[in-house]
């Protein structure tokens, strides 16, 4: 048999394309197998743990009084709110980093979570506002004014916006919009009580009332980051190359900027901001899978949610019957993930 070193060199490309093809179906298969474990852990575990039996009961139209409570009331929302803030924020970070072409991008970067926490502190400072669904609305509000506006100050001078301008303008309007919101949440720490659990990342208390009303939002935005993944590739070989392939580079930026927006402001609005899933989620991705943008952002859309579930369930149960928020968690699963990454070498490269 010909050794693929012997073999003739389309020979060779043909069996090293089916090679890693291959290992790209396995690992998305194995990612799947991951969720549906996540999954079935935050239907079960809490401090009232129900078997599996007793959750599939009560997802077919059965169980006791306090079963069905206990499922269909708080763990089925809060299960599906983990996926969708884990999808939003994965693919999010996924598209910032190849966007900025800066592999210690996430979603925060263009001021995302810190319009939306101003905006909520606020809507709790001078209008009295309580409640979490009626933080949403603000929360998503905020995060698009802000986003806009570190748009139009990258793109403000000589030039077109860069990558560059647009994350220099979001870190410091993002500073200056933390710096506020600290400042009027120590002037009434009463009123900020709610906020506080909010701005910790929890999926605590997240009912298909807040879900439903952003989730479109959500679904059209993932459905844009798959049409961008091309274009993105394309914009990896350089902006003249992509443009000699075909690609609209303006086009790119302004629809990267949209969707980008649309899933950390929504993500971040249902759940609070929860860090280092944008920042991580990418860096596994093409670590395992390589750099073609289309099957990060398939990864992502499974593996952040993996680690959303997860870390919400070591929540659940590190000082039970309490709680820990669920992006504390993540802070403590994420760093030493990105640790161990960034001492191989190459972790860190975008292409």
């Amino acid at each position: 048999m010909t050794s693929l070193l012997s073999a003739p060199p389309r020979e060779a490309a043909l069996t090293g394309s089916r090679g890693r093809h291959g290992r790209t179906v396995l690992g998305l298969v194995v990612l799947a197998v991951l969720l549906v474990v996540a999954v079935t852990l935050s239907l079960t575990v809490g401090s009232n743990f129900l078997p599996v039996p007793t959750v599939l009961d009560v997802l077919q139209g059965g169980g006791t009084s306090e079963a069905r409570y206990v499922v269909a009331e708080l763990r089925v929302p809060r299960t599906v709110t983990g996926l969708v803030v884990g999808a939003a924020l994965g693919v999010a970070g996924a598209l910032i980093q190849a966007f900025t072409r800066n592999p210690l991008a996430d979603p925060g970067i263009l001021g995302v979570n810190a319009g939306a926490a101003f905006a909520v502190s606020v809507g709790v400072a001078f209008f009295g506002m309580r409640d979490i669904s009626s933080f949403v609305w603000l929360a998503f509000l905020g995060s698009l004014i802000v986003t806009v506006a570190v748009y139009l100050i990258g793109s403000s001078g000589r030039g077109a916006a860069d990558p560059i301008r647009l994350t220099l303008a979001g870190v410091a309007l993002g500073a200056v919009f933390s710096g506020m919101t600290t400042g009027m949440t120590l002037s009434n720490p009463d009123a900020f009580d709610q906020m506080r659990s909010w701005n910790a990342g929890s999926l605590l208390g997240r009912g298909f009332d807040v879900l439903l009303p952003v989730l479109p939002f959500i679904v059209v935005a993932l459905a844009g980051a798959l049409l961008l993944a091309p274009g993105l590739n394309a914009l990896a070989l350089g902006e003249d190359v992509a443009r000699a392939q075909g690609a609209h580079v303006a086009g790119i930026r302004v629809g990267v900027i949209v969707t980008v927006t649309l899933l950390a402001g929504a993500a971040t609005a249902l759940a609070g901001p929860i860090g280092f899933i944008g920042l991580m989620v990418p860096h596994v991705a093409r670590w395992v899978f390589g750099v073609d943008q289309r099957t990060i952002l398939v990864t992502s859309v499974l593996l952040a949610p993996v680690i959303v579930l997860f870390s919400d369930v070591l929540g659940r149960v590190l000082i039970a019957p309490a709680e820990i928020p669920v992006g504390i968690v993540t802070a403590f699963v994420g760093a030493p993930v990105l640790i161990a990454l960034a001492r191989r070498r190459n972790a860190s490269t975008l292409s």
